[in-house]
């Protein structure tokens, strides 16, 4: 079973992880944020992982901040040695008005890139400029590759949702096994 449990605990927050990398899109999250709730349980859905979250702690800023902090610890132990895994994964996913491409590469070493403009400030009670910022913390902190492009969208709602749809999509491929694979996908050996 590719399991994690992350706790993070500072002097702002206090976060707790459970994570299945193999479950069925069962998400249990609590981090004072609602939409950053919503966006999360997207991700738990579409990429089939069970996700169990609690996040506590003195502003917004630090909790999304430390909470995708945990959540890319969790992914980067659950993946374990990466045998056998497909290792990038890549999703084109549309919500509406909205349209979004993610691309993975669980390679070990940490880039994000990410492309997201909003016309709002606030995305109900999550600032929307705190979107780049926690992707770019996850990506950092779980040792991967993130590309993310909002290709089109008016709805910023729908532009935010959709990059966590696809982002949920895109790792399940990246992290999927593959029946072909007996090694880590490296030609090095090692990721």
């Amino acid at each position: 079973m590719r399991v994690s449990k992350v706790r993070r605990k500072t002097k702002e927050t206090k976060i707790e992880v459970e994570l299945n990398l193999d479950g069925s899109g069962k998400a249990n999250v609590n981090t004072e944020i609602k939409f950053l709730n919503h966006l999360l349980a997207s991700f738990a859905k579409h990429g089939c992982f069970d996700l169990k979250l609690r996040a506590r702690g003195d502003f917004k800023h630090h909790i999304a901040e430390d909470a995708m902090i945990a959540l890319g610890e969790a992914i980067e132990r659950a993946l374990g040695k990466k045998v056998g895994i497909e290792r990038m994964g890549d999703a084109t996913v549309p919500m509406d008005d909205a349209l979004v491409l993610a691309a993975v590469d669980l390679s070990g070493r940490a880039f994000p890139d990410i492309e997201a403009k909003f016309a709002k400030r606030k995305l109900d009670d999550l600032n929307s400029d705190m979107i780049e910022h926690m992707l770019q913390a996850l990506a950092t902190n779980g040792k991967f590759n993130l590309h993310v492009k909002v290709l089109r969208g008016k709805n910023d709602h729908h532009k935010a949702e959709a990059i966590f749809k696809a982002l949920g999509v895109a790792l399940a491929r990246a992290a999927s096994r593959s029946p072909r694979r007996r090694e880590v996908p490296s030609i090095k050996g090692v990721i």
